[in-house]
């Protein structure tokens, strides 16, 4: 029976698949509360009698002429109000956040960098990141809380002569192309001054501490924010093999064509660099941390619980038919099944695209695979953004289709056109909490009942 010949839904069926999706949406807000910043700090990070533990590294305050704190990313004020709250007064630094948050923490110079693309104020604070860092003597302590959406809010060309206008055609190039975040940040950090570990090179004499909220596979973390502060894993030659492996040469822009046409990308500090050798880490937060919350969801609701990961980076097709065919595996013999998914996927736009982002093109691409079953599916960021929509993602069930045709839409067009909000949010089924001031990846929470 064609989809446009689908009968309307019983009520039966109609209060199965809302219960389903109040289900799905209380088990991601439970993640989200568990990821919380502040609380990952004070379990991770104290501060007694000028002593400051942060794991199993000690640091004596009192022993330091000076404590200063650069905090980058999406989550940067929500870490730098954090560390604050532990260690207490006297702490100075930089913060380069997206948004200017209602109060500022005092002894803190704020700059608003751009998202997903630089803007004047990303290199404004890269630029002064780099000078603070590099005038820190020996008697500093400087410590870098990192979270993900640094690459492009604290930038610095590593050459003057590429200006902001050719830095936004190449962010814009590898975004779009298909390329991994690893792929992306791995060009990012040799383009950079202050990426792939250059920036911890430009204050090797000082004492330094990285506290992470990770929006990086666990096995990379010096991807994380272009890992300014880490020994790099890549090199020049997987970065030449990048742009030619995704066709990316001819649209760079001239300043940095040249670089790779003439192979001329200088190279980033590697671990054996005794630039690190003051230098130690901490992760606070990572996607384990959501994965493992929604889980102890799942099992409090009596499902049948696989994870699976194994679709990181992968296109979202690709992954939503891989973990669509497992779940219909995973119910077999069991009556409620939950396969949980961590990471993110890619997603390669073809021609213009309409309202929003990789976690609804995912969704809805999901929903025409399992019109009529009784499969509900989420899919959501942790930072409160996808793509250039409100939503942070979205949830679909084997009731989206019919509801969508009843509304007048179409979901197979919706899908072509990446103009998935317009519909979702018309359901009701867009997840919208506003920018959460973390990052801790994409979750994906697939039911079957």
């Amino acid at each position: 029976m064609p989809l446009s010949a689908k009968p309307p839904l019983d009520p039966a069926s109609d209060a199965l698949f809302r219960e389903m999706r109040d289900r799905v949406r209380e088990m991601f807000e439970h993640a989200l509360s568990e990821c919380s910043i502040p609380v990952a700090f004070r379990k991770r990070l104290a501060c007694e009698h000028g002593y400051l533990r942060a794991g199993n590294q000690t640091y004596d305050l009192g022993g330091f002429a000076r404590a200063l704190v650069i905090s980058m990313g999406k989550a940067s004020h929500t870490m730098a109000e954090a560390f604050a709250s532990i260690v207490g007064s006297g702490l100075s630094g930089i913060v380069a956040c997206p948004d200017l948050p209602p109060a500022q923490l005092f002894g803190f110079r704020y700059f608003v960098g751009g998202h997903p693309l630089p803007n004047q104020d990303s290199l404004q604070a890269g630029d002064a990141i780099l000078r603070a860092v590099q005038t820190a003597s020996p008697e500093t302590l400087i410590v870098y809380l990192l979270s993900g959406g640094a690459s492009a809010i604290a930038e610095k060309p590593i050459s003057p002569s590429i200006p902001l206008a050719d830095l936004i055609t190449t962010y814009k190039a590898l975004v779009h192309c298909g390329a991994t975040i690893a792929e992306i940040n791995a060009i990012r950090k040799h383009l950079s001054a202050i990426k792939g570990g250059r920036l911890a090179a430009a204050a090797a004499a000082s004492h330094q501490l990285s506290v992470l909220v990770s929006d990086v596979p666990d096995h990379s973390l010096d991807a994380l924010a272009s890992g300014p502060t880490m020994p790099d894993s890549t090199t020049t030659a997987d970065c030449y093999a990048i742009v030619k492996r995704h066709g990316l040469l001819s649209q760079l822009p001239l300043s940095v064509h040249a670089l790779f046409q003439k192979h001329l990308l200088p190279e980033t500090p590697k671990a054996h660099d005794p630039a690190f050798s003051r230098s130690a880490y901490l992760t606070v937060l990572s996607n384990s941390t959501a994965v493992h919350a929604t889980v102890e969801s799942a099992a409090l609701a009596g499902f049948a619980i696989e994870v699976d990961n194994s679709c990181d980076d992968m296109d979202y097709r690709h992954a939503a038919d891989h973990l669509l065919k497992r779940l219909h595996e995973l119910r077999q013999g069991v009556s409620r099944a939950c396969l949980i998914s961590g990471g993110e996927v890619t997603v390669k736009l073809d021609g213009s695209a309409g309202v929003g982002g990789r976690n609804q093109q995912f969704a809805i691409y999901c929903a025409q695979k399992i019109a009529g079953e009784k499969i509900t599916v989420l899919s959501a960021g942790t930072d409160g953004v996808d793509g250039n929509s409100p939503a942070t993602g979205a949830i679909v069930d084997g009731s989206t289709v019919a509801r969508s045709q009843s509304r007048g839409f179409n979901v197979a067009t919706a899908a072509a056109q990446f103009d998935a909000f317009p519909l979702l949010d018309a359901l009701d089924d867009a997840i919208v909490t506003g920018p959460t001031g973390n990052n801790v990846r994409d979750l994906r929470i697939l039911l079957a009942y």
